[in-house]
């Protein structure tokens, strides 16, 4: 799994016009599953990311986290964080796990978000989507696992 966290001021997901997503502060997530992926990673990524204390308490100090603030997620599925681009020009995603797996995985991810009593708004998965943000910082994230 991969995820991709901005801390945003604003940001939304808009799917043929028409806006499906939207959150004022706190993280945008761009999120992609490999074919190994499970419960336990879904648990692991959903503890780190509701836990990570990125926001100041005071100028130059990153000590508050998500529900400290009030902010609020809005997690998009993002195949292409496991793009290959070591050969040619045009990249290969083999290491994406199939939609079958991906999309419900994507759906419990989301449902556990939820859970922590953090507001999650969200992407539709597969849909051609527009997604808008004004980055924070900026402060970008990569998690892995």
């Amino acid at each position: 799994m991969r995820v991709v966290l901005q801390r945003v001021k604003e940001a939304s997901v808009t799917i043929e016009g028409q806006v499906v997503g939207q959150i004022g502060q706190g993280y945008l997530l761009l999120v992609g599953f490999g074919p190994d992926d499970t419960e336990e990673t879904l648990d692991y990524m959903v503890h780190k990311i509701t836990n990570l204390r990125v926001f100041e308490s005071e100028p130059g100090k990153m000590n508050l986290g998500l529900k400290d603030v009030d902010g609020a997620i809005l997690s998009v599925s993002q195949f292409t964080l496991y793009a290959d681009v070591k050969h040619g020009n045009r990249p290969g995603f083999s290491n994406a796990a199939k939609p079958s797996l991906a999309e419900p995985l994507y759906q419990r991810f989301n449902e556990k978000l939820a859970a922590t009593g953090i507001p999650v708004a969200t992407g539709q998965f597969g849909a051609d989507m527009q997604v808008a943000l004004v980055n924070d910082g900026p402060v970008t994230i990569w998690y892995e696992k």
